[in-house]
């Protein structure tokens, strides 16, 4: 009876020999698990770097191809007068990158250049990877009276487009017109508005015939008068203005030097008649 007993404390149906059994099993496919997981990792890492440090490569190379073949060489500047044309490719070529052709049409693509004093807009051209074209239109502007110090700049109709605390290089001051205030964007607030056409008109002609005046004086009677340096040119009337500043561009240069007034008021092209009066 006593041998019976040991015998089934042996067998293999024992639950502790089993459990034995178990754990180790279970370990060991734990840690196979482990590594294999570990190994997976590791490998994903090295394929995220090769494929990162392939695309910096490929976005460095590409970096320096850019910036050395699309440097821009050349630069047209077209409609400016206001500005010089260093002036206004330091408005549109700014920045670190703003003599890269790829940049400046990202940068300009679909898009004007506005909020610059005396300029309509600006269009930028990309001719080619290294010349880009800018054309300026600057607001049409027709003169400019002083008041309270400043430089009051007006168009064709009479409305200040623009203030300024200089003087601008080919746009004539006009004395004489008489008025109590100047509110930017509005008109001049003188008594015959149809002036500004005239002084537009008149400020295109000297333009045409190359022509550089220093002011346009308005008397109370709206008889314009030129004034060249010494040389002053009563013109009168706008009537006949066409006739007598063709007129006048042969007749300055026999003036020059000289101080007076030059009398065009009755010239017409039936009476040819003008008159100098030395001062």
């Amino acid at each position: 009876m006593a041998g019976k007993k040991v015998v089934r404390k042996v067998n293999k149906r024992n639950p502790n020999l089993r459990l034995v059994k178990s754990d180790t099993k279970g370990k060991v496919q734990g840690e196979q698990k482990e590594q294999k997981l570990r190994f997976g990792k590791k490998k994903r890492v090295a394929v995220l770097s090769a494929i990162l440090c392939g695309f910096l490569t490929v976005f460095i190379g590409g970096y320096i191809y850019i910036m050395k073949n699309y440097t821009i060489t050349t630069v047209y500047v077209e409609g400016n007068i206001h500005y010089t044309n260093e002036e206004i490719m330091e408005m549109v070529m700014d920045g670190p990158y703003g003599h890269n052709s790829i940049f400046l049409s990202m940068k300009y693509r679909d898009k004007e250049i506005k909020d610059i004093p005396f300029i309509e807009t600006m269009d930028v051209a990309i001719e080619a990877k290294d010349t880009v074209r800018i054309t300026v239109y600057e607001k049409a502007v027709a003169g400019y009276v002083t008041y309270l110090g400043r430089y009051m700049y007006f168009d064709n109709e009479g409305i200040v487009v623009e203030t300024s605390e200089e003087g601008t290089p080919g746009i004539p001051q006009v004395t004489g017109l008489l008025f109590n205030h100047v509110i930017l964007h509005e008109p001049l607030p003188v008594e015959n508005q149809e002036v500004f056409q005239d002084i537009l008109k008149i400020t295109q002609l000297l333009d045409k015939y190359s022509l550089s005046v220093d002011k346009i004086y308005y008397d109370s009677d709206y008889q314009v008068t030129l004034i060249f340096g010494e040389v002053k040119v009563a013109m009168g009337a706008s009537d006949d203005i066409d006739e007598k500043i063709m007129k006048l561009q042969y007749m300055l240069p026999e003036l020059e030097g000289k101080s007076g007034t030059l009398n065009m008021k009755e010239y017409t092209e039936e009476t040819k008649t003008i008159s100098f009066e030395s001062e």
